[in-house]
């Protein structure tokens, strides 16, 4: 389980044993994800589609190339970016365990930010079930002074079921 955040910088070494698989998406975008959040992907991706929602891979593993060509699009566009993207170095995508969601709505892919913060009951519906696979929602509502950044229900942490069962019932234990 390794942490980064605007306090923990990624090294190469945290993924020199990581292995990325290629996947193509609903676009036929290349997308690399590490194994494990692929397999535990799919397996909630095949839940989902059962009780009637779509989901696929928007983003996956970035390089911190590409980390960084997506916080220069930020910082020239977004007056509150360092909120809304990590700058690069410190994303989660560097480790491949983190994926972005892109959800299959009123017949065509949503993988706009603004849109995507409008599907409240797909979500509510994702965000119950991908805990049993593994996942957490790493940016939730409520929480941005803690994580740093803005509620995105889109992305997604693979920390393994131990982990997110632990998690959950912590979560619940407070409320």
């Amino acid at each position: 389980m390794i942490i980064i955040n605007k306090a923990n910088i990624f090294n190469e070494d945290m993924i020199k044993d990581v292995e990325l698989v290629e996947y193509f998406n609903y676009k036929e975008d290349l997308i690399l994800v590490e194994r494990d959040t692929f397999s535990a992907f799919k397996m909630l991706q095949a839940n989902l589609k059962i009780k009637g929602i779509n989901i696929d891979i928007e983003s996956g593993y970035r390089s911190l190339e590409k980390q960084e060509s997506i916080f220069l699009d930020y910082y020239k566009k977004e007056k509150d970016y360092l909120n809304k993207v990590a700058m690069p170095g410190f994303s989660e995508h560097h480790l491949g365990t983190s994926i972005d969601l892109a959800v299959f709505d009123k017949g065509k892919w949503i993988s706009n930010k603004e849109e995507l913060l409008k599907l409240i009951e797909p979500f509510k519906i994702i965000h119950k079930e991908m805990i049993n696979y593994g996942f957490i929602l790493r940016y939730p509502k409520g929480k941005e002074e803690e994580t740093g950044y803005v509620y995105m229900p889109w992305h997604l942490r693979y920390v393994g079921i131990d982990i997110s069962l632990k998690i959950r019932d912590s979560i619940l234990e407070n409320i």
